[in-house]
């Protein structure tokens, strides 16, 4: 992935004749159980541009997921849609419906607003996915806490595990205080 940040950020700031940085954030992999889980995680990705105002529905978006979804592309695709669909739960043919179906319904509930758990969460699933994630993380699974969020569990590393709350020293740094 940082490979492919790096060239695609490099090929943007070329193209527009722009420098500077070009993703928010470093790259956050959240490893998420298949079925139910991973169609509200494919659903919430394809609102991302919904969500920031961008666009009003997913399909105004031409370079996100949901085009490729919903319809096979002859090259250059990122999307294994039979894997896609296996990983579901749902038929190869019936994907593009069901995935329209759950877009409509996130997008008339209002289901918009930002979670964590696909953005800051290390897995999200069952309990019992949740915990054979941390067991395979090894010692790096150590002091990941498992909760309860809604119906799914959610693997996350908090604060407190470091022993102290560092955020009061870090905001006292600054380029001048901090020597070089």
């Amino acid at each position: 992935m940082q490979l492919i940040e790096g060239c695609m950020a490099q090929a943007y700031n070329r193209r527009k004749r722009r420098g500077g940085a070009f993703w928010e954030d470093q790259y956050h992999a959240t490893a998420v159980e298949t079925g139910e889980h991973l169609a509200r995680c494919v659903v919430y990705v394809d609102l991302n541009m919904v969500r920031a105002g961008v666009v009003r529905h997913p399909a105004e978006w031409e370079v996100g997921g949901y085009h490729e979804i919903q319809r096979e592309r002859a090259r250059y695709r990122i999307v294994d849609r039979a894997a896609l669909a296996d990983a579901l739960g749902v038929k190869l043919a019936d994907l593009a419906s069901v995935h329209r179906d759950w877009i409509e319904t996130a997008l008339r509930n209002g289901k918009l607003e930002r979670d964590g758990r696909w953005t800051e969460s290390v897995a999200v699933g069952s309990r019992g996915y949740v915990e054979h994630v941390r067991r395979e993380l090894g010692s790096r699974g150590r002091y990941r806490v498992i909760e309860p969020l809604g119906d799914s569990h959610i693997l996350h590393e908090t604060a407190e595990d470091y022993g102290y709350d560092s955020r009061c020293e870090i905001a006292g740094l600054s380029r001048e205080s901090t020597p070089l």
